[in-house]
């Protein structure tokens, strides 16, 4: 199999590969966060209800890029196995079986959700805010192919170890989204449409440059020739055997979005909701080392696997860790003693003056949610890494919807501690889950170590 200088990186020492795929996954992620941050801050000038209305459709809008990641991560963790086994010819097969899936699948996302958006919106509480989450909700997610294939196309660069392009079109669909969002919601007096045109816009085009690195150039490492293309449905089913676990765990993230919305309206009302969809956005970007570390991890996992060098699978698991691990615990610190000056940024305009001491009250809560991504994260993705999907599903729902979602309701109803018990019970069942997860990838680890030499 001919190599290049990536292709060196990403077979070599696991922690060298880490560093160097990590790093511009967490830039570019950053930028991704940054904007959703920018999105709340727009929309909150606008007034609570339609930042209400955005935090409404936010589950529905992760479950769609969910799709994209979960089935990039298929992509990622077939290909890097085929890289690891040193076949070209299939990893070549498996990205274009990928990329057609992923067009399918746009087809299905679109035309489900139009359809049943307003119902949905609806039974989940949103009843109040309808008519803002539908005039954004609608262009959104018309927009579902722009939206879904960039981080699948993404996870194949990623498992060429080509990070540049699998990272500069995100990042640029970010930059275009914070320099639209402005002109169309208030220069053009769209309001959250604007917005919604803004976020639709940006990926659409990142995509339009990846195609043309794929398709016209024609310089990546993987083959995208017809010549390369044997239908085999055995490839579609390994991609689907990683990617829908991998998005269903964004289904249950986003599901519990939903029940934590429903529970705080419930307790609050639409105001909670409103500071929970500003702040949570603010503790996602403290999450970005776990989850930046945890993406390179597949890709490194993947190719140790196929390569049956099972030690560099148990130094990739407990160096992303480690790496994360620091990280998170300098930026948790941050958002702990900034927390009023970051809460500041979401009151700039008289319609959401009030909603900052609520939002620092947050931070300096949930920012201690941020100390246990490293270890769920890490351990889900170096199960994707080597092909078992469905455990890391598994264990993403055990962690994020049933012990999160039951200490929230103990805390937030049972002892009547309202909103800020549904706080402590997501950090409580959060933090449970993270360390049974990586158990569970150190045990798999040394189970296979085990099978190798007892084979031997």
């Amino acid at each position: 199999m001919e190599k290049n200088e990536n292709i060196e990186m990403i077979t070599g020492d696991p922690k060298k590969a880490i560093n160097k795929l990590s790093l511009p996954i967490i830039a570019s992620m950053f930028l991704i966060f940054a904007n959703n941050i920018i999105d709340s801050i727009w929309v909150a000038g606008l007034g609570a209800e339609p930042l209400a209305a955005l935090g409404y459709i936010t589950p529905l809008f992760m479950i769609m890029v969910g799709f994209g990641n979960g089935l990039g991560a298929g992509g990622n963790s077939l290909i890097s196995r085929y890289i690891g086994a040193e076949d070209k010819h299939s990893a070549n097969n498996a990205a274009i079986h990928n990329l057609i899936l992923s067009v399918v699948v746009s087809i299905i996302i679109t035309i489900i959700f139009i359809a049943f958006l307003k119902p949905l919106l609806i039974s989940m509480g949103a009843a109040s805010v309808i008519d803002y989450a539908m005039e954004y909700g609608l262009i959104i997610f018309a927009w579902t192919f722009g939206l879904l294939m960039p981080p699948i196309v993404g996870g194949a660069f990623r498992a060429e170890g080509d990070i540049k392009r699998a990272t500069v079109p995100i990042a640029l669909a970010a930059i275009i989204n914070m320099i639209l969002d402005p002109i169309f919601i208030y220069t053009f007096n769209m309001g959250i449409a604007g917005a919604a045109w803004a976020t639709a816009l940006g990926p659409f085009i990142s995509l339009l440059l990846m195609f043309y690195w794929i398709f016209v150039k024609k310089d990546t490492y993987l083959s995208y020739n017809r010549k390369d293309f044997h239908n085999d449905l055995n490839m579609y089913k390994d991609i689907l055997v990683v990617g829908i676990p991998a998005s269903l765990e964004q289904l249950v993230l986003s599901v519990l979005t939903i029940f934590v919305n429903y529970m705080l309206t419930i307790v609050s009302g639409p105001v909670a909701v409103a500071v929970y969809t500003a702040g949570w956005r603010i503790v996602n970007i403290g999450m970005l080392p776990a989850i930046g570390v945890g993406t390179a991890a597949i890709s490194v996992a993947g190719v140790a696997f196929g390569s049956r060098k099972y030690e560099n699978l148990r130094v990739t698991a407990r160096y992303a860790v480690k790496v994360a691990l620091i990280a998170s615990i300098i930026v948790c610190i941050i958002l702990y003693v900034f927390s009023n000056q970051i809460a500041f940024i979401f009151s700039y305009s008289e319609n959401s003056a009030d909603l900052a001491p609520r939002i620092a009250s947050f931070l300096q809560i949930m920012c201690l949610f941020i100390l246990y991504v490293p270890f769920g994260a890490s351990a889900g993705n170096v199960f994707q890494g080597v092909g078992k999907g469905t455990i890391s599903f598994f264990l993403t729902t055990f962690r994020e919807f049933i012990l999160v979602l039951i200490f929230a309701y103990i805390l937030g109803f049972t002892f009547n501690m309202g909103e800020t018990g549904i706080y402590y019970g997501m950090l409580l069942g959060g933090g449970i889950g993270s360390l049974i997860c990586y158990a569970c990838i150190e045990l798999y680890i040394n189970k296979l170590i085990r099978s190798r030499d007892n084979a031997v």
